[in-house]
């Protein structure tokens, strides 16, 4: 494997992190929808005008093992898909395949069913890749992510803490446009879903009864080992975050503003001296 150095991770941090117990954190919440046509869906109806869309969150959480592990076995780190509000993703997500460094054993791990994680240990950081396959009714098309695996906070968090792990999370949306109605009715009371209103005259048949789920088999991350360092990516977060930003901004503006201010007085300031 590589040296660290050239394994590093260049992000910069574009939202302040909320979680309680994370030392080093980069969140990224661009919300970019990642857009999928209904396909493969056998004879069911698809529905015209209709979206549906499923906020999830991709990331790591890796822990300094301390001074005395070894060189090469000096951090313990896991890769997730989650779903953003920690709910079960297993019912449009059929498996996950995570491709990590070469040097690994097996490096390319596959996991059939929820929570869609898995841990590992070492000292190097890389680029891990996640293929994301859906249900057949949900999409024929696989969702391809990539991720930087990153063991080493940056240096204004202070030196490393087996107390403190560093986590990177990003935030995105995965679009369904045009639905099966099959697949529409099957998720459209599911808490990791957001559905809009259907478009007017549209009319379907009521949903059949709920599936019942045991709650060992539930897929969701909420009672996870390591959810209190999962990031919070809640619209109120977001909201709150938009508005210190703008706040910044306005700062920003009138300082600028002086600063010209201050700037267009000095010729008239050099002229009056030169006249005397």
């Amino acid at each position: 494997m590589s040296d660290r150095k050239s394994l590093g991770l260049l992000m910069k941090k574009k939202s302040s992190p909320s979680s309680p117990l994370a030392g080093s954190e980069v969140a990224r919440a661009s919300r970019a929808w990642l857009g999928f046509f209904g396909q493969n869906q056998g004879q069911s109806k698809r529905l015209k005008d209709v979206e549906i869309s499923f906020p999830i969150v991709y990331g790591t959480i890796s822990f300094w093992l301390g001074k005395k592990a070894s060189e090469y076995n000096s951090h313990k780190w896991t890769v997730y898909v989650r779903g953003a509000t920690n709910e079960d993703l297993g019912v449009i997500v059929k498996r996950v395949v995570f491709q990590l460094h070469p040097s690994f054993n097996n490096p390319t791990r596959i996991v059939e069913s929820p929570p869609f994680e898995l841990s590992e240990s070492g000292w190097g950081e890389f680029e891990i890749a996640i293929n994301i396959f859906f249900h057949n009714d949900v999409c024929d098309k696989q969702l391809d992510l990539y991720h930087q695996l990153k063991l080493y906070p940056e240096e204004d968090n202070g030196p490393q803490s087996t107390k403190k792990p560093v986590v990177i999370e990003t935030y995105d949306e995965i679009v369904f446009f045009e639905p099966s109605e099959a697949f529409f009715l099957r998720v459209q009371n599911h808490p990791a879903a957001m559905v809009p209103r259907l478009p007017a005259g549209l009319n379907l048949p009521p949903p059949g009864p709920p599936e019942i789920v045991l709650e060992k088999k539930r897929g969701d991350t909420k009672d996870h080992p390591l959810s209190q360092c999962f990031m919070n990516f809640s619209e109120a977060d977001e909201l709150l975050k938009l508005a210190a930003a703008r706040q910044q901004v306005q700062a920003h503006i009138v300082k600028l503003r002086r600063q010209l201010s201050m700037i267009d007085g000095l010729p008239q300031q050099s002229k009056a001296a030169s006249g005397q």
